[in-house]
């Protein structure tokens, strides 16, 4: 674990960067009115306040740093950064969303909205971390 090799640049690049898609995927633009009818919400979905921002934040600061340890070898490379993200959004992420999903009684357009954006999330920020060494 030598962390002297870490780029924090790019893992703080990384962390807003899943933030950014998070803001445009859970918009009316994208996914938005779909996120709204998987999780039953009536009316207009709850609203964030700054604290949730905040801390939000923090967390994909967390998983940007969590990506970039694993991803801390000088032979990392963009796609290389890309492939972990994918490995790990899709293979452990939202295939975790999947297994609570299916107790939670969810439906399955919830795991796709949620899923599909950590995946994308997690892809873009590998892709930063490899690209950015």
């Amino acid at each position: 674990m030598n962390l002297e090799t870490l780029n924090f640049g790019a893992i703080l690049a990384a962390a807003g960067s899943a933030f950014l898609v998070g803001g445009l995927w859970y918009s009316p633009l994208l996914f938005g009115p779909a996120w709204i009818r998987a999780n039953g919400f009536t009316g207009s979905p709850p609203t964030a306040g700054a604290r949730t921002f905040v801390i939000t934040f923090a967390l994909s600061l967390l998983m940007a740093f969590n990506l970039a340890m694993f991803l801390n070898d000088p032979k990392t490379t963009a796609a290389w950064g890309a492939a972990a993200g994918f490995l790990a959004g899709f293979g452990w992420v939202a295939m975790g969303i999947g297994i609570v999903s299916l107790f939670e009684q969810r439906p399955w357009s919830y795991v796709f909205v949620n899923g599909g954006y950590l995946t994308v999330a997690m892809v873009l920020m590998g892709l930063i971390l490899g690209a950015w060494r």
